[in-house]
């Protein structure tokens, strides 16, 4: 069996998964954000083209195992990764980060999409946006009544209503306290990432008594080995002979 390991990023366990690989295995990176230039791995950048050009890549580069490790809102990359790997005949792994959990004081308010956010973000004033770029496709619909925050990867000109900070997490806890008092924040939205780098912003917000609405994570398709951490799918590696 080839040995040959193709790993789809996007979180920062899969750059410390890429900095354990051999020489041979290439990282892949949609390009969204910073390029790292120092792994001892081949390093890709772009997308393939939906499961099928994916799985030509494996063929036509003699991948052995495909490591989903994308961000668990990535859902459609997820779904191309388990069929590619499919339709190559090769083995997919998985590294399924588990969600934040809520604990005492907390408020949180699951939503399933924009809609459903929109309807129960209609009582709040100046709402704190973390779910990425997707807000910025709705400034025009902003009520009279709301001043949106929005942190992405980039920041944007100001929009009515609005204000756009680019930033990139870890994101310190007092940092997170004093943007939400700045900006008198009456609700945080975020996604169930369960990342350490940004989860400072629910302990500001429990201690703010502000409500967080949730969006739900999204159904990801079974492969043949889940990992709920970087460390496990690196032991995983290991006991393989993947390694």
């Amino acid at each position: 069996m080839n040995k040959r390991i193709l790993l789809l990023g996007g979180i920062g366990e899969a750059l410390a998964i890429a900095r354990q690989l051999p020489s041979d295995a290439i990282y892949s990176l949609a390009g969204l954000g910073k390029v790292p230039t120092d792994l001892p791995c081949q390093v890709r950048v772009g997308g393939y083209g939906g499961a099928e050009g994916l799985a030509r890549f494996i063929a036509a580069e003699g991948i052995g195992l495909l490591i989903d490790a994308t961000h668990p809102y990535a859902a459609q990359i997820s779904r191309n990764a388990a069929r590619a790997a499919q339709l190559a005949g090769i083995p997919c792994w998985a590294l399924r980060r588990p969600g934040w959990q809520t604990g005492p004081g907390d408020d949180w308010r699951e939503v399933a999409d924009w809609a459903e956010l929109t309807a129960a973000l209609a009582p709040f004033r100046r709402p704190l946006f973390t779910l990425g770029r997707e807000p910025l496709e709705h400034l025009h619909e902003i009520p009279a009544h709301q001043h949106w925050t929005v942190r992405c990867l980039t920041a944007q000109p100001p929009a009515p209503r609005a204000e756009i900070l680019g930033a990139r997490g870890p994101f310190a806890l007092d940092d997170e306290r004093a943007l939400m008092a700045r900006i008198d924040c009456d609700v945080l939205i975020s996604k169930n990432s369960g990342s350490q780098a940004t989860e400072h912003k629910l302990q500001a917000a429990r201690e703010r008594g502000i409500p967080v609405l949730v969006l739900k994570r999204p159904e990801l398709p079974k492969v043949e080995w889940e990992f709920g951490s970087g460390e496990a799918l690196l032991v995983g590696l290991a006991e393989g002979g993947w390694r």
